[in-house]
C-alpha cells in the first residue's frame, strides 16, 4: 500500500517511559537494531573528526591562499557564522528526532518523503565523494614527510601528483572500509583516541606558531594583488578564496547520525554538533592566523603551493615539522573514517524505508557486529570508483572536494528550507523536557541558514576557471563539471525514485516496530 498520511510535524510524540533511548524511534516506526554504546565523547569526537580542523585546513589553505592573499583568512569567520546558524537548526532537530540518517530522516519528517529522499540521495553521494575527497589529502601531507611515499615518478611529472594521491588514497579507503565492517565500538575507539591526538596537536601547534611570530595580525588585510584578474577586484578572488573554508565546516550532524547508536542522544547530540563546531572555529581560526603571522616570508608562491605543510616545515624546522605532519595524517585518517561511518548509516537509514535499490541487503544490521556491513563495502568501493575515474586529473583535488560540498550544501537546505516553512506555519515544536531550543531565536537563525545555504551553493557551483579548470587541459565540461555532475546526479537520481522506487517505498518489515505507537507518525509497507 502507498505511504500513510502523516499528521502535522508537531504532532505529540508517542507515549514511552521518560528519558528512554529509544522513543524517538518509535515515532518514526522503527525498531531499535544498532548497539547503543556511544558516550558523551564519542558523540562530540564523531562530528568534530568529520569537520577535522587539521584535515580542511592542511588540505585546502594553499588554495584559500592563492586566491586570495592573506585576507582570505576572513572567510573563516564568515563560514562559520553561516555553519553556525545552519549547525543550530540542526542541534534543535536532534534534539527532536536523534536517528540514523540524520538529513534525509529530518527532511522526511519536517518536509515530505519526496524532498526527504532528495536530501538524503545528494548527501549520500556528497558523502561518498567526501570520502575520495579526504583520503587524497594523503597526497598532501605523506610525501612532505618523506620522498619514499611518492611512489608514481618523482612529483614533477604531469600526472605523478594525482596518480599517487590515488595510490596513497586507496590504501586509506581500505582501512576506513575494514574498520566499519566491524563495528560501531571499534570505529569510535579509533576515532576517538584520533581526536584526542587532533586536538592535542592542533593546541601544540598553535601554541608554537604563537612563539615564532614575525608580524603582526595585520597581515590579514594583505591580498598580494590576487584581484587584479577579476571584473569586480578583490570581491571575486575572495568569493573564490572563501571556498577554501566552505570547504572545511561541515559534516557536524554526524553526531546526530549517530543517535541510535548513542546514550541519551536528544541532550548529547545537540551539545556535541554545537561544541565540535565552535571548537573548529576557535582553533581553526587561530591556526590560520598564527600561520600567517609566523611563516618567514609570504612573497613567492610556497605558500600557494605547499601550504600549511609548508609553513609547518619552515617554521618548526624538519624535526618538529615532521612530527606534526604526522598528527595531520591521523587527523586525515580519523576524518575519512568519520565521513565513511556518516554515508553507512545514511545509506541504512534510507535502506530501512526501502528507499534504496537493493534495501533489504544494505538495511540488513550484522547480528555479531551490530552494524550495517554490506553499506560499509559498497561506499568504499563507490569512493574508490571516484578516485579511478580522476586518476590523471590534475586538479583532482579541487574539483572532487568541490563537487562534494556543492551537494553536501544543497542537501542541508533540504533540511533547513523545509524547517522554515514549518515555522513560518507555526507547526514547529522544538523537544521538550529541557532539552535544546532555539526558542524566539528560531526564526531569526533560521532566515539566516537558508539564506547563506542558498547564497553558498550558488558561490560554489559557480563554473568559474579558477576552481574547476585553472590549468591545462581546458575543456568547457571541466570548467561546468560541477553543474553537470550535481545535474545528472539530482535529475537522474530523482527521475529514478519518481517512477521506480516511490512505489516501494516503506519500512521495511524486518525494521518495522510493530506496536500502536509506531503508526502515529510513519509510514508502513503492504
Amino acid at each position: 500500500m502507498p505511504p500513510t498520511e502523516r499528521p502535522p510535524s508537531g504532532s505529540s510524540r508517542p507515549a514511552a517511559g521518560s528519558g528512554h533511548d529509544d522513543v524517538e524511534l518509535a515515532e518514526f516506526g522503527y525498531r531499535p537494531e544498532l548497539r547503543r554504546s556511544l558516550g558523551t565523547f564519542h558523540t562530540f569526537a564523531a562530528g568534530i573528526s568529520y569537520i577535522s580542523i587539521l584535515t580542511g585546513t592542511f588540505q585546502l589553505f594553499y588554495f584559500g591562499y592563492g586566491s586570495g592573499g592573506p585576507a582570505y583568512w576572513w572567510s573563516w569567520p564568515m563560514v562559520f557564522v553561516g555553519q553556525f546558524a545552519v549547525a543550530l537548526c540542526f542541534a534543535e532537530l536532534a534534539a527532536r528526532y536523534p536517528v540514523a540518517g540524520s538529513v534525509y530522516n529530518w527532511s522526511k519528517k519536517i518536509g515530505n518523503p519526496h524532498l526527504g529522499w532528495l536530501a538524503g540521495w545528494m548527501m549520500l553521494v556528497a558523502s561518498i565523494v567526501s570520502i575520495a575527497a579526504v583520503a587524497l589529502a594523503y597526497q598532501l601531507t605523506l610525501p612532505q614527510i618523506s620522498s619514499f611515499f611518492q611512489f608514481v615518478g618523482d612529483g614533477t611529472g604531469t600526472y605523478d601528483v594525482a596518480t599517487n594521491a590515488v595510490v596513497l588514497a586507496t590504501v586509506l579507503i581500505l582501512f576506513t572500509t575494514l574498520v566499519n565492517a566491524f563495528g560501531v565500538r571499534l570505529m569510535a575507539t579509533i576515532n576517538a583516541a584520533g581526536v584526542f591526538i587532533e586536538l592535542i596537536a592542533t593546541i601544540v601547534l598553535i601554541i608554537l606558531f604563537a612563539v615564532h611570530i614575525t608580524r603582526g595580525p595585520q597581515v590579514v588585510l594583505e591580498t598580494e594583488g590576487t584581484g587584479s584578474g577579476y571584473p569586480a577586484g578583490y570581491l571575486g578572488a575572495f568569493l573564490v578564496a572563501s571556498l577554501a573554508s566552505a570547504y572545511v565546516m561541515y559534516g557536524f550532524d554526524t553526531a546526530a547520525s549517530l543517535g541510535e547508536e548513542s546514550l541519551d542522544p536528544s541532550r548529547n547530540a545537540p551539545r556535541a554538533i554545537v561544541r565540535a563546531i565552535v571548537a573548529s572555529f576557535v582553533l581553526g581560526g587561530l591556526v590560520l592566523l598564527l600561520a600567517l603571522m609566523s611563516v618567514s616570508s609570504l612573497k613567492g608562491d610556497k605558500l600557494s603551493t605547499g601550504g600549511l605543510q609548508y609553513v609547518v616545515l619552515n617554521v618548526l624546522g624538519p624535526t618538529a615539522g615532521k612530527a606534526m605532519l604526522w598528527c595531520v595524517l591521523i587527523a586525515v585518517t580519523v576524518c575519512a573514517l568519520a565521513v565513511h561511518t556518516a554515508a553507512i548509516r545514511l545509506a541504512f537509514a534510507m535502506a530501512r524505508d526501502n528507499n534504496l535499490p537493493g534495501s533489504s541487503l544494505l538495511a540488513r544490521v550484522s547480528p555479531r557486529f551490530r552494524t550495517p556491513v554490506l553499506p560499509a563495502v559498497l561506499i568504499g568501493v563507490l569512493a574508490l570508483a571516484i578516485l579511478v575515474v580522476n586518476i590523471r586529473q590534475p586538479q583532482i583535488f579541487t574539483v572532487v572536494t568541490s563537487i562534494g560540498i556543492v551537494m553536501i550544501y544543497l542537501a542541508y537546505l533540504g533540511v533547513t528550507a523545509p524547517m522554515l516553512v514549518t515555522r513560518l506555519r507555526g507547526r514547529w515544536q522544538p523537544a521538550g523536557d529541557g532539552k535544546f531550543s532555539l526558542g524566539r531565536w528560531g526564526l531569526p537563525v533560521n532566515v539566516v541558514a537558508v539564506v547563506w545555504g542558498l547564497a553558498m551553493t550558488v558561490n560554489l557551483i559557480w563554473p568559474r576557471a579558477a576552481v574547476y579548470n585553472a590549468a591545462a587541459p581546458f575543456h568547457w565540461y571541466l570548467r561546468w563539471g560541477a553543474v553537470l555532475f550535481v545535474t545528472v546526479i539530482a535529475g537522474g537520481g530523482y527521475a529514478y525514485y519518481w517512477f521506480v522506487q516511490r512505489h516501494r517505498t516503506g519500512v521495511l518489515a524486518a525494521h518495522r516496530l510493530e506496536s500502536p505507537a509506531a503508526r502515529t507518525g510513519e509510514q508502513v509497507d503492504g
